[in-house]
């Protein structure tokens, strides 16, 4: 038996995924008691949208300054196009790369393709740490820069119901 979510319980159920599953020991039990529904009938709509291609994953937002890493730095490098995806992968899985991801060149004021961010709590820290891995990586004369945070913004999850819902919620 398919148990569903009408309407309005279904948008409401999206608005609180967008906050983020809450730290109790059963969130979708918590998600149900919100939405007036059972325990099942949330579990059972979040497995359809994500069998619907809702949800491309499901991760965490860990606030990195709050647990004192503060020397925060995007290496940005200009790989060349025929080497990206096998110096893209090599560098995202490195050990203390948090993200590794290709965004296009904006010619001719940014010449950089790969985007690398490293968490520390000094920046000589991170600094070592940048060089030692260009070096093993035998990638310290691609043109590149280190790129540190200067102030945080707010993070968020992803967004599924429409602005105009979310507005009314």
């Amino acid at each position: 038996m398919t148990l569903t979510l009408d309407h309005p319980q279904s948008l409401q159920l999206r608005r609180l995924l967008e906050a983020g599953l809450p730290l109790v020991s059963r969130p979708y039990a918590w998600l149900a008691e919100q939405v007036g529904a059972s325990e099942q009938a949330v579990l059972e709509q979040v497995r359809q949208w994500n069998e619907g291609g809702l949800f491309r994953r499901v991760g965490l937002v860990l606030k990195h300054r709050a647990l004192g890493f503060r020397a925060n730095a995007m290496l940005v490098l200009d790989v060349p196009d025929a080497q990206i995806d096998a110096i893209g992968h090599r560098l995202g899985s490195a050990p203390g790369v948090n993200l590794c991801y290709q965004r296009p060149r904006r010619l001719p004021q940014w010449r950089y393709n790969l985007f690398c961010m490293v968490h520390g709590r000094e920046r000589e820290q991170v600094e070592g740490q940048i060089e030692g891995l260009l070096a093993a990586q035998g990638l310290s004369e691609l043109p590149h820069q280190l790129l540190f945070s200067t102030r945080a913004f707010k993070q968020c999850g992803g967004r599924f119901a429409p602005a105009a819902e979310r507005a009314h919620g």
